[in-house]
């Protein structure tokens, strides 16, 4: 651990209780691999994503695997698209016919530039295959219709030379890209749920919420990522917002135009937001424990990031993440559904408080927070809110959502014996350890 975590911990204190409950007192279902495909499988997840593949090594042992090979599966076809010294023409047919890649059992590839770090995932794609043919017909079904669909997509923008010259220009344009490269995952993932039983089935038939859920995390992770994709030649922030604030999106780099770049965050930011609403709707849907942590987590983070992106300098200068122990702290807290709504209801105030009177986006952002604010409110009303005698208006979301939180209730007694357990250890590794310094102090005063 870095000296600046150890610093980050000392002055959240709370945060490295958080992280010591994460790591030694939350009960998990790590994995068993029977086979040695299996086990490379394992070992190319923890490889090429580790803050993914912990949110999948939680899963039940019915979608572990599928998802996991889902993972994979994508992370390859990334790989080719995002590796640049591969000719254009190779890589259009590459990713147009990599869905039928998952017909074979032998298939590889070893083309990729030696500097490409996850290209071993394609080196040992063969082992993928293997497991790939092991899942249920349906699993293998939805992974290649999602993996088609994705290749298309990819190859469509290489093709596309306004997007390679000039990046994304309409916010139409935006929400397309967005929907290629995150909303098809969430497409195949609710699939996948839904045929494993862990979620409602009327989310087939509701896929706006699921495009949601995959669009709200990339549109965070483009506002994050501003820099290193400057830095790599590449432009995802939509010109139809940030041409509101400069001529050339580079211009957010100088020193003389930081506001401008800080209110084209914030449109950026309100724009993201849009999808907040779907994102916890969805979530109401998902009743099995595991599957919900995956779905709840990575939205969590988000919107923890969008609070700490916005009315951020340090964007224009580096990658901004949220702390380590925000992150064990976030892990813990979204296990169940209340929790979630907690926690969007704590970012979605810090944005408010954050904009300042001045940025033109200022009376949408406050009128988005509130609208935000009040549908939590409806899905789960505040007693002391209501009138007395009144009963909370039973919408279909209000409905929804107490069903989801009483299905909760068994986890939180879970949760609760377990923040005991950890509670007690750390006071009495407290009290041991204020002991023992006292002891040294009494003996350090006598002997002198």
């Amino acid at each position: 651990m870095s000296a600046t975590k150890i610093i980050q911990f000392l002055e959240h204190p709370c945060e490295l209780k958080s992280a010591i409950q994460l790591k030694f007192f939350r009960v998990s279902n790590p994995p068993h691999p029977t086979s040695e495909s299996e086990r490379t499988c394992y070992d190319l997840l923890k490889q090429t994503s580790r803050s993914f593949a912990s949110v999948i090594l939680e899963l039940d042992q019915e979608l572990r695997e599928p998802i996991m090979i889902f993972y994979l599966v994508l992370r390859a076809l990334d790989t080719i698209e995002d590796d640049m010294t591969i000719d254009a023409k190779i890589k259009i047919a590459l990713l147009e016919d990599f869905h039928n890649n998952l017909k074979k059992t032998g298939w590889t590839f070893d083309g990729n530039d030696p500097s490409e770090n996850d290209r071993v995932v394609l080196q040992k794609f063969d082992k993928i295959l293997i497991e790939y043919h092991k899942l249920k017909a349906p699993y293998q079904d939805i992974i290649k219709d999602i993996t088609r669909q994705m290749g298309a997509g990819m190859a469509k923008y290489i093709q596309d030379q306004d997007f390679n010259v000039d990046g994304v220009k309409s916010i139409k344009d935006y929400n397309l890209y967005c929907h290629y490269v995150a909303g098809l995952v969430g497409e195949g993932l609710t699939k996948l749920s839904v045929a494993a039983n862990f979620c409602d089935p009327s989310l087939e038939a509701r896929m706006y919420l699921s495009e949601s859920m995959g669009v709200f995390l990339q549109k965070t992770n483009i506002i994050r990522d501003f820099k290193e994709d400057m830095d790599d030649g590449r432009a995802f922030w939509p010109q139809e917002i940030w041409g509101k604030y400069a001529k050339k999106l580079s211009d957010f780099e100088k020193p003389e135009k930081l506001n401008d770049g800080l209110h084209c965050i914030s449109e950026l930011v309100l724009n993201a937001l849009g999808e907040a609403k779907n994102c916890l709707i969805y979530l109401s849907f998902v009743y099995d424990h595991s599957t919900f942590n995956f779905c709840s987590i990575p939205q969590v983070m988000a919107i923890a990031t969008l609070a700490e992106v916005f009315e951020n300098p340090l964007v224009f200068k580096r990658n901004v993440k949220i702390r380590k122990g925000t992150t064990c702290h976030l892990i813990l807290q979204s296990r169940t559904y209340q929790g979630v709504l907690d926690i969007f209801s704590h970012y979605l105030r810090i944005i408010h408080h954050k904009c300042p009177v001045s940025d033109p986006n200022y009376l949408e952002i406050s009128l988005k927070c509130g609208e935000l604010e009040q549908f939590l409110e409806e899905l789960n009303p505040n007693p002391s809110h209501l009138p007395k005698g009144v009963e909370p208006t039973k919408t279909e979301n209000y409905l929804n959502a107490q069903k989801k939180m009483k299905g909760d209730q068994v986890l939180d007694n879970v949760v609760k014996k377990e923040t005991v357990a950890c509670n007690s250890a750390c006071a009495f590794f407290g009290i041991t350890v204020v002991s023992l310094l006292y002891l040294v102090y009494v003996t350090f005063c006598q002997s002198h």
